[in-house]
């Protein structure tokens, strides 16, 4: 589905930048860009890629610090738990910084 959807924006993208149509389709275009992204059901669906996408991404996270970490130089280790430890007390916030809204 992702695929799909890339494909179609790069289809309109390269459409709207290509055409000779003029004016009035681009604001065609637009406006029907406009609501397909404001429809609920897209926004659903982008929320929940975004949710799924940092899951994963948290899940990485925790893998590869759990091999590296006795790897890396002691100042590496230590500002990173400065990092950490300055991030604590925002509880909407994930281990990336970003925000889980």
């Amino acid at each position: 589905m992702r695929y799909r959807l890339t494909f179609i924006a790069g289809l309109a993208v390269g459409y709207v930048l290509g055409t000779r149509a003029g004016r009035e389709r681009y604001e065609q275009m637009r406006k029907a860009a406009r609501r397909i992204a404001e429809n609920p059901a897209v926004r659903n669906t982008a929320e929940s890629a975004v949710l799924g996408g940092r899951q994963v991404a948290t899940r990485a996270f925790g893998a590869v610090s759990a091999k590296v970490s006795d790897r890396l130089p002691p100042s590496v280790t230590d500002r990173v738990r400065s990092l950490r430890e300055q991030r604590t007390g925002y509880e909407d916030e994930d281990e990336w910084g970003t925000s889980n809204t």
